[in-house]
């Protein structure tokens, strides 16, 4: 910087004092209006400061810009020779008469005007430059705490912890003293040469205070700044942790310890801690993976830390070549850890996915093949990879997937097989073998999956024929010791016979209709030796029907294989059949006026048409879904052969089971797939829940229901496509009812297939429009039932809710009186579920709502607390009997804990518990009903509750008292309680309406949104998503945001597999956003990532027939047929309806 005039010095320094003549800018140093004492002043500071009156200042009010005292020599000294600039020489005045002296002065003036120009302009620069990174000032403007002053931006996310905001009240870097903090070595004074490095000081109050700043300072800016922003998520760096240190409280009398501290250390009440940097952190983190896998090879925990630890490391790092590598550590890892521990699922599952991200899609699948080879018994390996291959568009083919299933289903049949007949050999009959059990259970999953999988992909009749195969094969089978291929060319004969199955009218099941067959054919052979007798001898005649039969049979034995055999040539040489075929479709196009060769070239000129093609297929769909049989469909016409199952379609996906609970799933399955309402079977947390939830294609009823409470709105139920239309057709209804009055030979006296049928018949009835509010349209089906088997308790107790719910109150009380007098005298099973009658009678009574009904309740739970024989109610309770039946209540639920505790539980103790907590609802308040649940809790391990059912039924009820006292409720009270809940059943959807449903009266939404993000994470499922998208929807949530958790849910490489969520994001886009461009989009990931939902296919036709081009949808259906989904309609149908209309 060029030295300044003398006459420009002189009229600076006059400003300076007149303005620091009412304050000085730094009150440190003396303030003088004579510009040449500044030598002076510098030269008396040393002996002057500590008397100085600027100390009694308070230092905070020190401006920003103020820089440090004036010292010229100083400057000089500490200026670098590269930046210092050539100073202008100073020479005494010389007068002189030339008359040169006017053009000096001219020249002298141009000169200190350039130099004015180019301050001024530097001048901008620096304030444009301030601007710009701390906010909208105006140049000059020196504003301290309390001046009212605010940035243009008012919100900044303080990461750090920055003091400054509290200190100086404002986030302008102008407004912050800059300082440096004092060595504690050099506690001598203070140095104010140390603010600024080796930076010139420069002399206060002038204008050019701020461009003799340190450029870091000046573009640093403060921590919300640009460059602290990249430095502060820059994790290579060491940061600097403040943390607060709690001063410890010192009496007056005690003594205060003598510590060696220097009295300049930083402030006592905080600690400063340095953390490591991103690089520290991978060399400790490795080391400490590395010992633990080495102290303890076995621990699966440690191994899938390591790997996800590698995942870390490879998120941090933007070079891709950097990620391979990590991830070729990663593999490594896994590949070691699964050398020790060749059993371990998680290891397998989590290295093969790791394949996935190398490797090629053949090469993945290659070591997918070799895995399974080895452990071809994995249930859980096997529907990952069923799962890997469904999801693989460019390979999938329907009858590809088959094959895959085939092969899964006949290596876990193999190994029950094999295990079974070990159990024989021991001869250990009486306990059930839990690997078996486990076994069977996954089987039937993997089953119910392809049956559902048909389903999807337009196959009803072949979903259907499976089941129907499936239940006749296993539940229904003649009681033989046969080996598998025995039983199944046996099977075989019943399924070709022509004979009823399951479901269909006048079924009996495979053995039932086995036994007629024999019997039939004694029949036959006892008529045709009569007639023998009666003939008396023999006459030369004889009957030639039996040798014609032999021969027809012989006939069809070698047709059938003829036929094989021309199946096996039509596989070689199919160019000659597909001739045949093509001249045959060309001649019946003929014969209905269609030209074959003008409209072979041509496409459908409207959009239209494919929407009306569209909508024909999803009403043939829905209709035709029963299998037909073989003899139907010849007299009926070639119409229906497409629609016979025969028994090479069901062949090699039959298998026995032996365990009632995998048997009770399948037929639980059974119903819930064709529609029936039936009590959840399995705990949420299983398997077979989870396969449920990820097939879904519409909203089950019983989610909707939950889902509703959070929002109910038209819109919502259009984006989430429920299902309560489904079961309407009544041809489906009786195919259910005649399967499960079957099944329940199979389960005697089972009450939720029973309380299934009851509702079924309900819903049957009201279709037909038979009923009214007080007739109870399942009254003659249950007393049907309870003809056959009287002694069935807890079916009187089913048909008594019915009763109550259709207004029939008295009915049920007798009906529930009769049962439990009955009781009494019994069987000891029948008395172990006698709680579950007397929770029943008491929810009808408390249902009423009134006074005496109330009275009724308690009468009901006293006979059951205080363990009397059970009379009809005829007065109150006493006190003192409240007492008796509270200590009755508490010493039954304390003899539950031993079972309890083995993870025992029956649901007949569930309903103890439950009618405990209902008396102490009744009797003390609701938060001593609550408080009994808790308790029983309390006695179960949280790792065994997990996977109970009876427990999660414990939990609903919990659910349900906490939702009809939710006003009266505390939060703090209750909170608890739920969040513990929804961590042990995350995948409950009554978990997440308790905590919604308290959110919304006692919580703000950001938190809402926070505890649903962390479920999301942490449990990925299509209900946690649902339940925030109906949360967001009912907030009237942004179209962003409602997208965002769209992208997010279907970003999860399971939940990409949901054609729920798919159908969900498509309707949102096209019938609520509209937007067409989005759906258009959607619509192509959709079916690239579920090629095998039929539904989602003509989605597209049905919502984006106006967006999508002509030659799309036209390609489209073909895409179809080459992934052979089952198409029912032919788009020339459609044309020959609008040219018979024409």
């Amino acid at each position: 910087m060029e030295a300044p005039s003398p006459e420009q010095a002189e009229t600076r320094l006059t400003n300076t004092s007149t303005s620091t003549s009412t304050s000085s800018l730094f009150p440190i140093f003396a303030a003088s209006s004579n510009p040449t004492s500044s030598l002076p002043v510098l030269s008396s500071y040393n002996s002057q400061w500590l008397s100085n009156a600027s100390f009694t200042f308070d230092i905070s009010a020190i401006p920003s810009a103020a820089a440090a005292p004036p010292a010229e020599s100083d400057e000089e000294s500490l200026e670098s020779p590269k930046d210092r600039k050539p100073a202008s020489a100073k020479y005494d005045l010389v007068h002189s008469g030339s008359g040169s002296d006017g053009e000096e002065e001219e020249k002298r003036a141009r000169r200190n005007e350039r130099r004015k120009k180019k301050k001024k302009k530097r001048r901008r620069d620096k304030d444009k430059l301030r601007g710009d990174e701390a906010g909208s000032r105006k140049s000059g403007v020196q504003a301290w705490t309390g001046s009212g002053k605010q940035p243009a931006k008012d919100y900044y996310f303080d990461a750090r912890g920055d003091f400054d905001n509290l200190e100086f009240g404002s986030l302008y870097r102008m407004d912050v003293a800059r300082y440096k903090l004092q060595s504690n070595s050099d506690p001598s004074g203070l140095h104010f040469k140390s603010f600024y490095g080796t930076r010139p000081l420069i002399h206060l109050g002038e204008d050019s205070d701020l461009d003799a700043l340190d450029s870091k300072a000046r573009s640093g800016g403060r921590y919300f700044s640009i460059k602290y922003t990249a430095l502060e998520r820059n994790k290579g760096f060491k940061h600097l942790k403040l943390s607060e240190t709690k001063i410890p409280f010192l009496v007056p009398d005690e003594y205060i310890p003598l510590e060696q501290s220097s009295l300049y250390d930083n402030d006592a009440g905080s600690s400063e801690e340095v953390e490591e940097s991103w690089e520290d952190e991978v060399i400790k983190k490795t080391r400490e993976f590395n010992k633990r896998s080495r102290e303890f090879p076995h621990d699966e925990k440690v191994w899938l830390s390591f790997a996800e630890f590698q995942d870390k490391i490879a998120r941090s790092q933007p070079q891709k070549a950097a990620r391979l590598q990590t991830l070729e550590k990663k593999i490594s890892i896994l590949e070691k850890a699964v050398e020790l521990n060749p059993d371990s699922e998680d290891l397998l599952i989590c290295l093969l996915r790791s394949y996935r991200d190398r490797d090629t899609t053949e090469a993945f699948l290659a070591r997918w093949e070799r895995i399974l080879e080895q452990h071809s018994d994995n249930v859980r390996l096997w529907k990952e990879y069923l799962l890997v291959r469904q999801g693989e568009f460019s390979r999938f083919k329907v009858s590809d997937v088959r094959q895959i299933y085939a092969y899964a289903i006949q290596a876990l049949s193999s190994a029950c097989y094999k295990i079974s007949r070990q159990d024989s050999q021991i001869g250990d009959h009486v306990l059930p073998n839990s690997l078996l059990e486990h076994i069977e259970l996954g089987l039937t999953d993997i089953f119910v999956n392809l049956c559902r999988l048909e389903w999807l992909m337009g196959h009803k009749e072949l979903a259907t024929g499976l089941f129907q195969s499936q239940i006749e094969y296993s539940l229904f089978s003649p009681i033989l010791n046969l080996t598998p291929s025995s039983k199944k060319r046996l099977f075989e004969h019943f399924w070709n016979s022509g004979g009823a199955r399951i479901g269909e009218y006048g079924a009996l099941g495979w053995s039932s209709w086995l036994a007629k067959d024999e019997e039939r054919q004694r029949n036959v052979l006892m008529q045709e030796s009569s007639q023998e007798v009666e003939a008396g001898g023999w006459s030369g005649w004889f009957d030639p029907r039996p040798k014609e039969s032999e021969t027809n049979t012989e006939f069809n034995e070698e047709a059938r294989e003829e036929t094989s055999i021309a199946e096996e040539n039509m596989e070689d040489a199919p160019n000659d059949e597909n001739n045949k075929a093509e001249d045959d479709v060309e001649s019946l196009l003929k014969m209905l006026g269609i030209d074959i060769d003008s409209e072979s070239h041509s496409e459908v000129k409207d959009a239209k048409v494919w929407h009306r093609w569209s909508q024909e297929e999803l009403s043939r769909d829905r209709k035709q879904w029963m299998p037909v049989h073989e003899n139907a469909a010849e007299e009926e016409g070639d119409e229906q052969l497409s629609r016979v199952i025969l028994f090479e379609d069901v062949a090699d996906y039959l298998f026995s089971l032996s365990s009632q609970k995998a048997r009770f799933s399948l037929i639980c399955q059974f119903i819930d797939l064709f529609g029936g309402k039936i009590s959840q079977w399995s705990c949420t947390n299983n398997s077979s829940w989870l396969d449920k939830i990820l097939s879904l294609e519409v909203v089950p009823d019983q989610i909707f229901e939950d889902l509703r409470l959070v929002e109910d709105s038209t819109e919502l139920k259009s984006i989430l496509n429920s299902s309560s239309d489904f079961l309407r057709d009544p041809t489906m209804m009786k195919f259910l009812k005649n399967s499960m009055i079957l099944f329940l030979e199979v389960f005697p006296r089972n009450h939720i297939l029973e309380q299934s049928l009851l509702v079924l018949e309900e819903s049957l009835s009201t279709t037909n429009n038979s009923s009214s509010d007080l007739v109870n349209p399942s009254r003659a089906l249950a007393k049907s039932l309870l003809k056959k088997d009287r002694q069935d308790f807890l079916l009187c107790g089913i048909y008594a809710q019915t009763e109550a719910a259709h207004g029939n109150v008295d009915l049920a009380r007798k009906i529930f009186d009769m049962a439990l007098l009955s009781i009494e005298g019994t069987p000891k099973d029948f008395q172990e579920k006698a709680p579950l009658l007397y929770f029943w009678y008491t929810e009808v009574e408390m249902a009423s709502n009134s006074e005496s009904s109330t009275q009724r309740a308690l009468h009901i739970l006293s006979c059951l607390g205080s363990n009397a024989k059970y009379t009809p109610f005829t007065s109150p309770v006493s006190g003192p009997q409240i007492l008796r039946v509270r200590q009755g209540f508490k010493e039954q639920i304390k003899s539950l804990q031993p079972e309890w505790a083995r993870g025992t539980v029956k649901e007949s103790a569930v309903a103890l518990v439950c009618s405990a907590s209902l008396f102490e609802t009744i009797t003390t308040g609701f938060l001593c009903g609550l408080e009994v649940i808790e308790e029983a809790f309390s006695m179960v391990l949280p790792e065994r509750r997990s996977h109970s059912l009876e427990l999660e039924c414990l939990w609903e009820y919990y659910i349900r008292l906490v939702l009809r006292h939710m006003k009266q409720l505390n939060m703090s009270r209750i909170w608890k309680s739920v969040s513990q809940g929804l961590q042990i059943y995350p995948f409950n959807p009554k978990s997440f309406t308790a905590m919604l449903s308290l959110s919304s009266c006692y919580s703000v939404s950001s938190k809402v949104r926070l505890i649903l993000d962390k479920c999301a994470q942490r449990y990925p499922s299509v209900v946690v998503w649902l339940f925030a998208i109906s949360f967001e929807w009912g907030r009237d949530g942004s179209h962003n945001r409602i997208q965002g958790l769209f992208e997010k849910a279907l970003a999860d490489d399971k939940l990409q597999k949901s054609v729920l969520l798919w159908r969900c994001y498509l309707a949102y886009e096209a019938e609520v956003n509209r937007n067409p461009g989005a759906a258009r989009r959607v619509f192509f990931r959709a079916i690239h990532a579920c090629p095998w939902s039929k539904s989602l296919w003509l989605d597209g036709f049905q919502k984006l027939s106006s967006i999508l081009t002509l030659k799309e949808l036209s390609d489209l259906q073909e895409v179809m047929r080459d992934k052979e989904l089952h198409i029912r309609t032919d788009i020339y149908e459609i044309l020959l309806q609008d040219e018979m209309e024409v």
